[in-house]
Parts: structure tokens; C-alpha cells; sequence
């Protein structure tokens, strides 16, 4: 990994400068001036978050990426006398996931009178703390450290755990020389670099924590070893659905990507393009979709393509497989082997790599009632393991709960 530049370093301390001034002038000042971004008006400040009336009171924050700091809050309230709230900072893109607490990322990077109020609220309110992605809880009032900040939630007795969602903590370096399609391969250095620094950052913060850590998918448990997988959550009711699964002539396969370069869509898509244009498939590629679509999309298509390039299956394999349709996937083994391991089930995901993705297809349309065999185990296996009873499990015992 290069060092940071002469440059990098220089406009790091130029930004620490910038820090401390700002810190010097009133809000009413601060909340008006720099970048659009960074502005504000002060009645956008939100009230600091409210602990739940139970007795262990569990805060989760602040990413929420794919809906999942709310739906882990919510597993952690099967748990007999846990109450949890979800936090976000910043609106995720635009996708309108659900969320108990949230405060606009203007306010949580740029208001230290939001942050010593939320940070004092935590402390005095809250009894367990789980810190998602490395990332701060109280902005700037602690300059984004999180180490700072677990230092003085510790002081006030909360109890402290990390969250990891991915990129993360996944590391290029590692995962180039694990998978041949690897998106760290071939891929421009300076994206690499800029993904590998802050992988090798957050697990310094994780060190320095020292706090447990919990990752959302299996693979994760390379890139730290000693953590414990947590797994996904999501509503199976949400993404059940009547539809019939490979009924039609021309199947219909959904392609959803999050991030197109890390899910391997450059390399299916000359294969599931091709077989579109042969009238095999009908192919739809839809990026950064709200979630509220998101079931009426596995309901109108028979295959999702999750991703062919970390070796993974996420969120997206969850809901569609919810949803009962066939999903398709670069699976690693040891995530395979960890699931069935964990919870006695395989999973049932397809394994596809972009080498062999065009033969699978041509497969699913010949052989469609193997398929569909398939595809019908993906609800069961979705209420086993993904609906939040299981995540409950895990969360318990870092609460200091029993499990029921």
C-alpha cells in the first residue's frame, strides 16, 4: 500500500485547522458558511436520541446500510428486556431505509452542540453501544474519533461493540490474492489504494477499541479473525410473494447492483446481454433503486444475479431468496461451509462465476423444474436464518442477556 503523499498529509493538517476554527465560532456562524453541504439551519438540529424505558438499552448507529442498524435493533428487542434504537447520519443515498433515529450529515460532521448533547444523552441513557463501519457516533464533537469515543462511553459504564458491514474492513490486498475475479484485480490502483487505507484504518480502530466485533457475512471472518458472524435481517413477509417462479418462456432476470464495479457486473453482463439479445433470457439491470420497489421487482422477475466477484452473498441474495426466486451467485466455499456449519442448512444459492454464468442459464431454462426445487427452498432458508431470531441469538450474550 503506497504511504499518503506529501499533499495527502499537508491538506490532512489544513483540515485539522479547519476543525479547530470552527470550533472557536459560534454556530449560528458555522452552520451558515463553508461548502453547501456542510450548511444548515439551526432548527435542523435534531433533539438528542431518547433511550429506551427497559432495562438494557441498546444504541446501534450511525450507517444503516441496507436497512440493517434498524433491523438488528429490532432482533435485539426479541430479547427479554432489551430496547433498541437505530441511528443514522446522512441519508444513505437517497434509498429511504427505515430508521428510529436520524440527523442530516451537515449537522452530525459540522454541529459539536448536536454531538456533546447526543454524546451526553448516550451515556447517561444508554447501556450498550454498537459502533457500525469503524464510524463515529458523535461527530464532531470528538473530531469523528471513535476511539475517543469509546473511551468515554467506557468511563460512563456502556458497554461497546463494532459492527462491520464490508468494505469496511475487507481488505484488497487479501482478497485479490483469494478469488480470480476478484474486483481488486485489474482494477485502477488508485481505487484500490484509497479502499485498502481505509480498510487497514477501521481495523486499527477495531484494535484499538479492542471492543468484540461482529461481521455481516461470513467472508468478513478472514479479514478479522476472532469476530463472529451476525447474520443479515430482513422481513420475510415484506418480500413473500404469490408470483410463480420460471413460468415464462423467456425467464426474467433481475440484476440489482449496489455498486456495479465491486459486484462483477462488467464481467456478466457481455454473457446475460448476449443471451437477452437470443431471446434465452430477458435481462434488467437497475442501480440504487429505492427500497420500497425493491419487492415488486423479485416479484416480476424469476432469477436475481446477486454479485460474481467477492465470493459473498448479502442483502440482496436475502430478499430474493425471500421472495422464492432463483438466485444466482460467486459463493466462496468457506461462506458456504460457515453457513451450513452455523445453522445445519445449505445454502440455497446457485454458483455461478462470470466464466460459467452463460451455462448456468442455459441450464436453469432447460432443466426448470430442478430450479424451481431451488428456488422453493429460499423462503424456509430465509426464516431459519435471516429473519432476526438467529441474529438475536448471537446478539445476546454481548448484552448480557439470555437467549429465550
Amino acid at each position: 500500500m503506497t504511504p499518503p503523499s506529501a499533499r495527502e498529509r499537508l491538506l490532512s493538517r489544513l483540515r485539522m485547522v479547519r476543525r479547530l476554527v470552527r470550533a472557536r465560532l459560534p454556530e449560528a456562524v458555522t452552520s451558515r458558511t463553508g461548502p453547501a453541504s456542510a450548511r444548515y439551519a439551526l432548527s435542523d438540529v435534531p433533539d438528542p436520541v431518547v433511550a429506551p424505558d427497559t432495562a438494557v438499552r441498546v444504541l446501534i448507529g450511525p450507517r444503516n446500510f441496507a436497512a440493517q442498524g434498524f433491523a438488528w435493533a429490532r432482533s435485539l428487542e426479541r430479547l427479554p428486556g432489551v430496547g433498541a434504537v437505530s441511528m443514522q447520519a446522512g441519508d444513505n443515498g437517497g434509498l429511504a431505509f427505515p430508521i428510529d433515529y436520524q440527523v442530516s450529515d451537515a449537522v452530525y460532521t459540522n454541529s459539536r452542540r448536536w454531538g456533546t448533547r447526543q454524546r451526553d444523552a448516550v451515556g447517561a441513557g444508554f447501556s450498550h453501544v454498537f459502533f457500525e463501519a469503524a464510524s463515529s457516533l458523535f461527530g464532531a464533537a470528538s473530531d469523528k474519533v471513535v476511539s475517543r469515543e469509546a473511551d468515554w462511553l467506557r468511563g460512563h459504564d456502556v458497554g461497546i461493540g463494532m459492527l462491520c458491514h464490508g468494505t469496511d474492513i475487507r481488505l484488497p490486498s487479501r482478497h485479490a490474492q483469494l478469488d480470480e475475479w476478484s474486483p481488486f484485480r485489474d482494477a485502477p490502483p488508485e481505487w484500490v489504494e484509497k479502499l485498502e487505507r481505509r480498510a487497514r484504518f477501521n481495523q486499527s480502530v477495531l484494535d484499538t477499541v479492542a471492543a468484540p466485533v461482529l461481521v455481516s457475512t461470513p467472508e468478513m471472518l478472514l479479514d478479522r479473525p476472532g469476530s463472529v458472524w451476525l447474520p443479515i435481517v430482513v422481513d420475510p413477509a415484506k418480500w413473500a410473494t404469490a408470483e410463480g417462479v420460471l413460468e415464462r418462456e423467456r425467464p426474467v432476470v433481475l440484476h440489482a447492483p449496489t455498486n456495479p464495479r465491486v459486484k462483477g457486473t462488467h464481467l456478466i453482463e457481455p454473457v446475460v446481454e448476449a443471451l437477452d439479445e437470443s431471446e434465452v433470457i430477458s435481462y434488467s439491470r437497475v442501480i440504487r433503486v429505492p427500497s420500497a420497489r425493491m419487492p415488486a421487482l423479485y416479484a416480476e422477475s424469476d432469477i436475481v444475479l446477486e454479485q460474481f466477484a467477492l465470493g459473498m452473498y448479502s442483502v440482496t441474495s436475502v430478499e430474493a431468496m425471500a421472495a422464492g426466486r432463483l438466485v444466482i451467485a460467486h459463493v466462496h466455499e468457506q461462506v458456504r461451509d460457515h453457513v451450513c456449519e452455523v445453522t445445519g442448512l445449505e445454502l440455497p444459492v446457485v454458483e455461478a462465476t462470470p466464466a460459467t454464468l452463460g451455462e448456468v442459464l442455459r441450464d436453469v431454462v432447460e432443466r426448470r423444474e430442478h430450479y424451481r426445487m431451488v428456488a422453493a427452498r429460499g423462503p424456509a432458508f430465509v426464516a431459519a436464518v435471516h429473519d432476526g431470531a438467529l441474529s438475536a441469538r448471537v446478539l445476546a450474550p454481548f448484552v448480557g442477556v439470555a437467549a429465550a
